[in-house]
């Protein structure tokens, strides 16, 4: 296993959910956590790491860290979004890693399994610029996904990705359509990508120096621009989890999310 390290990028001033890093969540016992503080223990938890920590230009977010004990990297406002965040932090914080797992600040759920293997993927494959996973939708995520688009909320992202396991497209829209004939299977068709992304350093640095990309800015999703810069990403597919890994995009995630918490045992 490649030494990799783990950073969260967080903001407070998003345009859904203002505050969301520090948004309660209710575990198994009852017990409220921000969610910036869920999203540091699940970071935690994964074994092999050489450390992890959250980059934020937020002074209450970085207190707030620092009360539970976790470790700031600061960085500029200017940051466009998460993967910029993380190539200012890891400019940063220096030769601390060969890989760099990013964890956004809104997916608490996500299985440690998935981290270990895209780091295992990158590692093994030299042309990728990154690695991201790919989950198969049950069918209870597929409504959950379905029913966010169908009522106008924008929910979790899906990929689609070809026999090489290189991506060919993420939306926020639920992709591929799937006709009305396979209603039945097609949460099979589908698979929701998460919010974690494995680099190499020097990806990072190509990845802050290019100019934000026409179909990145259209769906708002950061990992479009090397796929339009033609820097391949490496899709790293799993079965459907046990549990739905659900992100806190919208405050109506929230019961969702803390069910899950409850089921899973976490406190």
């Amino acid at each position: 296993m490649s030494r990799f390290a783990i950073i969260i990028p967080a903001r407070y001033a998003s345009t859904r959910f203002p505050g969301k890093p520090l948004a309660p969540l209710r575990g198994a016992t009852g017990e409220v956590k921000s969610l910036i503080q869920r999203s540091w223990e699940c970071a935690s938890a994964i074994p092999g790491s050489t450390g992890v920590w959250i980059a934020t230009d937020d002074n209450r977010i970085a207190e707030a860290v620092e009360a539970f004990g976790g470790k700031v990297v600061m960085t500029v406002p200017e940051c466009r979004n998460g993967t910029e965040r993380c190539a200012e932090a890891v400019a940063k914080l220096g030769d601390v890693a060969d890989i760099f797992v990013n964890l956004q600040g809104d997916a608490p759920l996500t299985p440690d399994f998935v981290v270990e293997e895209l780091v295992r993927a990158l590692a093994a494959d030299p042309g990728a610029s990154m690695a991201t996973p790919a989950i198969g939708c049950s069918a209870t995520l597929y409504r959950h996904l379905v029913t966010d688009q169908t009522q106008g909320r924008v929910g979790g992202t899906t990929v689609v990705f070809n026999s090489a396991n290189r991506a060919l497209y993420f939306s926020k829209r639920v992709i591929p359509h799937v006709p009305d004939s396979a209603s039945d299977e097609a949460h099979k068709a589908v698979h929701l990508h998460l919010g974690v992304y494995a680099y190499r350093p020097n990806a990072l640095a190509q990845y802050a120096a290019l100019p934000p990309s026409p179909l990145e800015a259209l769906e708002g999703l950061e990992q479009l621009r090397f796929l339009e810069a033609n820097l391949p990403i490496r899709i790293a597919p799993f079965p459907p989890i046990e549990w739905d890994c659900i992100e806190l995009n919208n405050p109506e995630d929230t019961p969702a999310i803390e069910a899950i918490l409850k089921t899973r045992g976490i406190a």
